[in-house]
This record gives structure tokens, C-alpha cells and sequence, in this order.
């Protein structure tokens, strides 16, 4: 049934999107806007994809492909935090890093055949009518989205720690006077949030496409970005957002797997333009919960 594929298809494309966008939100609470987010998943794509082939073992290639991810976020997290540079520019210096280092280093595994995850269906659940496809029969890496975005929803909401990261982007000064030192608070957000982004590009290259070649992503980091603001800086609101655009994904496949005839290019072009109309629809609306730090990003004054 279409339906139930377009379903299920948004929720197995939308999964890498949806932990760069979580990694992204979990930057911006404290302060720090990172468009390097889609170099982070092109690194994290191409270092999971290079260490499963070598080892055979995907799981470490989520390891290989997080550390990766949140190494080239800790160059942007460096160029802002120490040493005052735009937000913006270094982010769009650091995708064009990525980018380049991934085109020479990736050759090598372009064809090149790996392990990668299996559909685990999970017993019973999956034989739910509907539900259980949709949602129950996919990859190890699309379950443990399941429990991050609500794992981060707490921790940013309902923990002590939450309370520091949004203190960070909220008020710095007022951190400091208990003692936190804001620029480590952003770090550590910055580089957990390429850490998660890392891991949405092992997804994609060790799960969902099987494969890695150049540029893979497509743009699915800038779409994360964009995210971000579609679900006003809450991660469960990132959830719907991540799979509404998976589902724009598989909803040409599908199409092409039962004979449909349509424009080949404005299906390519479909998930790009609802992600498009969600934020003119709620972007005005969604802006005005940004955290109050971001504005400092658009004034193009220091961080530190």
C-alpha cells in the first residue's frame, strides 16, 4: 500500500536527518548556529562506510563516523568560541572542509562494497496492521532515534544539565555568576551536536543507501538546520519535521514502484520545497522562541 510505504519510507529517510537536527538543536540551545552540520555528516558518512569496510563491523563505523562528525564541529566550536570569527562564515568554511576532504579521501570507496545494518523487525510490534511497517521494521540506528529525541527532550528540560546549555544561549553573564564557564558549555554542545550529526551520516552511508559516494547528503545538513527552526528548538517537534521530509523522499520511489508517470525532476525537487513552505508557513511564528544568544550570530558580534 502506498500509503504505508511513503510512511515508512519517511521514517527510514528521515532518520539521518532527524539526529543532525537533534545534534543541531542541542548547539543552538546553548548559543552556537553550525552549518557545517552537513560537513559533519558528510565526514561521518564517509568515516563509517571506510571503517566498516575495513573492519566489517557497522557498529564501529558509528563510532568512526560520530568522532569524525564531531572533530570537524570542533574546528567551528575553535574558530567561534576561541577565536571570535562569524558563526555563519566559519560554518560555511567548514562544510566547504568537509566537503573537500571527503571528495579525497572517499574515492577509494566509491563502489566499494560493506556489512551494513539490517531491517530488524521487532516481534509482535511489527505485525501491527500499518503501525508495525511503519514503524517497526527498520535498523538498529532508526530504534535508537526513537529514544534520543525523547532522551534529549529531558535532559534539555528537565535536568540540571539542560537548565547550563540553555543558560548558555539564554544568558552567559548570568552563568557565569554560578560558576559555569559558557565557552566550555558551548563547546561541548557544539561538538556533541557534530558528534549526533556524525551519526545521522552513518546512517545514511551504512543503513539507508548502502553505499558512499560524493556529496552524498544531498543537502540533508542544511535541511537539519532549517529544522531546527521548523520545531522551535524542541526535539520532539524535530521528530515530525525529519520524517516529513523522509517521506517527501520515498514518496518518488514509491510512486516509480507502481508505474506512476511524473516529472522525475520536481519529485527530486519535493522534499526541498516542502521544507521550504513549512518555514514560511511557521518560521515567523517559530523565531521568536530562537534562544536569545542566537541574535548575537545576525548582529555579527563575538560569542566570547
Amino acid at each position: 500500500m502506498i500509503f504505508v510505504d511513503v510512511l515508512a519510507g519517511g521514517v527510514r529517510g528521515g532518520t539521518a536527518i532527524l539526529y543532525a537536527a537533534l545534534g543541531e538543536t542541542l548547539a543552538e540551545r546553548a548559543g552556537v548556529i553550525n552549518l557545517g552540520t552537513e560537513g559533519s555528516m558528510l565526514t561521518g558518512a564517509l568515516a563509517a562506510y571506510a571503517v566498516t569496510a575495513e573492519t566489517g563491523n557497522p557498529w564501529a563505523g558509528v563510532l568512526a563516523g560520530a568522532l569524525a562528525g564531531g572533530l570537524l564541529a570542533a574546528v567551528h566550536a575553535f574558530m567561534v568560541l576561541s577565536r571570535g570569527a562569524n558563526q555563519l562564515a566559519t560554518g560555511l568554511v567548514v562544510l566547504f572542509l568537509g566537503a573537500g576532504l571527503t571528495a579525497m579521501f572517499g574515492a577509494a570507496y566509491v563502489g566499494q562494497a560493506i556489512s551494513p545494518f539490517q531491517p530488524y523487525p521487532i516481534p509482535v510490534l511489527a505485525d501491527i496492521p500499518w503501525l508495525g511497517p511503519v514503524l517497526f521494521d527498520h535498523d538498529p540506528l532508526v530504534y535508537v532515534s526513537y529514544l534520543l529525541a525523547p532522551a534529549l527532550w529531558w535532559l534539555l528540560f528537565r535536568s540540571r544539565w539542560g537548565i547550563v546549555v540553555r543558560a548558555a544561549g539564554e544568558r552567559p553573564e548570568v552563568l557565569s555568576t554560578y560558576g559555569h564557564s559558557p565557552v566550555l558549555v558551548r563547546y561541548l554542545a557544539v561538538v556533541g551536536g557534530g558528534l549526533l550529526a556524525g551519526i545521522g551520516g552513518a546512517h545514511l552511508s551504512t543503513a539507508y543507501a548502502n553505499a558512499w559516494f560524493e556529496n552524498m547528503t544531498a543537502g540533508r545538513g542544511f535541511i537539519a538546520v532549517a529544522l531546527v527552526i521548523f520545531a522551535a528548538w524542541h526535539p520532539l517537534r524535530a521528530v515530525g519535521g525529519a520524517y516529513l521530509f523522509g517521506a517527501a523522499l520515498a514518496l518518488s520511489p514509491a510512486l516509480q514502484a507502481r508505474g506512476y508517470g511524473f516529472n522525475q525532476f520536481v519529485l527530486d525537487a519535493l522534499p526541498y520545497l516542502v521544507t521550504i513552505a513549512a518555514l514560511i508557513v511557521l518560521g515567523r511564528r517559530r523565531v521568536n522562541s530562537a534562544p536569545e544568544g542566537l541574535s548575537r550570530v545576525f548582529d555579527l558580534t563575538p560569542t566570547r
